[in-house]
């Protein structure tokens, strides 16, 4: 297919979750919810997925109203399924029955015409990791600083 384009990314889920895994999902939506999408009025920050009867949802994913739309207009925070085959949702399930692991939207993304969205398996990071990760990219920049000087 074309190449893909990130519409929104959840900056948050890596400083939050430690990454564990990732997979690319199909999503259902409703044109007026694409065309929000398209026009970045869309925000992941506070969603996750979840499995319930067999399948994944998205929930607390807010695309918010389209401008142009009319009654045919969306629910701004509606529960969406996630399109996976059922290997994928049966290996998921297996990861999420572990202790700690969650399923975090890290971004949403066109992949030609088509919305999909990166799926992560994380565990929750502790503030002392968060703290070491915030240490360790300091360090980072102060070393390319150094380098760049030279």
């Amino acid at each position: 297919m074309g190449s893909s384009r990130t519409l929104v990314e959840n900056r948050r889920a890596r400083f939050s979750y430690e990454i564990l895994e990732t997979l690319e999902a199909g999503i259902a939506l409703q044109g007026t919810e694409v065309k929000s999408i398209r026009n970045g009025k869309a925000n992941i920050q506070e969603a996750y997925a979840d499995i319930r009867n067999g399948e994944v949802f998205l929930i607390g994913a807010h695309i918010g109203p389209y401008s142009h739309g009319s009654w045919t207009n969306h629910e701004p925070l509606r529960d969406r399924k996630l399109l996976l085959n059922a290997r994928e949702i049966q290996k998921l399930q297996g990861k999420v029955a572990e202790k700690g692991l969650t399923l975090v939207p890290l971004r949403l993304y066109l992949k030609g015409r088509l919305v999909k969205l990166h799926l992560g398996v994380g565990r929750g990071k502790k503030l002392g990791d968060k703290r070491e990760d915030i240490k360790r990219r300091d360090q980072e920049r102060e070393i390319q600083r150094e380098m760049k000087e030279r």
